[in-house]
């Protein structure tokens, strides 16, 4: 756990600390324990550092109950100013992605290479540009009683493969959701996501950029990769057929063989 201004986070620092240095930003309602497999294979030749947004997994909720995008690149900013890191391979999944993009392209001294695992970016149903999504007031009610079925009902379009959802997924999602304030921070977040049209900055972006998807996301279509090659000057896609939103861990050991010979290159 480390203080870091005004925030309480849980942080992993793995691998040698003279070694050239990769941050993982992990997605909506998910944890740093997302990149097990990655944070495993890379802590071989890499610095490898995780951690969780404030209000996921075990750190605190942000005090100013500020959960924006300015907010996390502050944080990041602050992170790697802390532990020593004047520049930094980034990696981030889904809103994770999104912060690692806006970040490469406001701050393009700090990033040496960039992965975007289905990163979250282009307008979708119930998002527009420039606008707060319509969150349904039913969501509410998440913050005094949350059946596990529940949960496993909206974790499941998560997964390509059902049986990868099992027992002890749920339990490690359903305790970390039940840390005091998390389930108010997740609202919070939905509540504070204003989109903004990515292609300007996306096309700022200088360093050698690898998406990785999985071919059937439910959350955010494969078919979204096509707008980021479009957009991105130096970028290039490995994708997972049978993989669904999360391939860093359904697709574990084949998404870090190309993700460990991007870094290598």
């Amino acid at each position: 756990m480390m203080q870091l201004a005004g925030w309480r986070l849980h942080v992993r620092d793995s691998g040698p600390h003279d070694a050239s240095a990769v941050v993982l930003i992990h997605g909506f309602g998910a944890s740093l324990q997302t990149w097990d497999a990655w944070a495993d294979g890379l802590s071989r030749k890499h610095r490898v550092i995780r951690f969780d947004l404030p209000g996921s997994g075990l750190s605190l909720p942000d005090p100013a109950a500020d959960y924006t995008d300015a907010r996390s690149i502050e944080l990041l900013l602050a992170l790697m100013d802390h532990l020593g890191l004047p520049r930094a391979s980034i990696a981030g999944h889904s809103i994770g992605g999104r912060i690692a993009w806006t970040f490469a392209a406001t701050h393009p001294d700090r990033v040496d290479r960039l992965v975007l695992v289905a990163p979250d970016g282009f307008a979708s149903p119930g998002f527009e540009y420039g606008k707060a999504p319509e969150v349904p007031s039913v969501l509410g009610l998440m913050r005094y009683v949350l059946p596990k079925p529940l949960l496993r009902m909206n974790l499941k379009p998560a997964y390509a493969n059902p049986a990868f959802l099992d027992d002890a997924l749920l339990d490690r999602y359903y305790d970390l959701i039940l840390a005091p304030g998390a389930r108010q921070a997740m609202l919070d977040r939905m509540r504070q996501t204003v989109l903004v049209d990515p292609r300007p900055l996306l096309a700022a972006i200088r360093v050698p950029t690898l998406l990785v998807w999985g071919e059937r996301d439910a959350m955010i279509p494969f078919a979204n990769s096509n707008d980021y090659l479009k957009t991105l000057p130096d970028a290039r896609l490995v994708s997972f057929p049978a993989a669904g939103h999360v391939p860093q861990e359904e697709a574990a050991a084949d998404s870090l063989a190309a993700v460990e010979a991007f870094l290598d290159r």
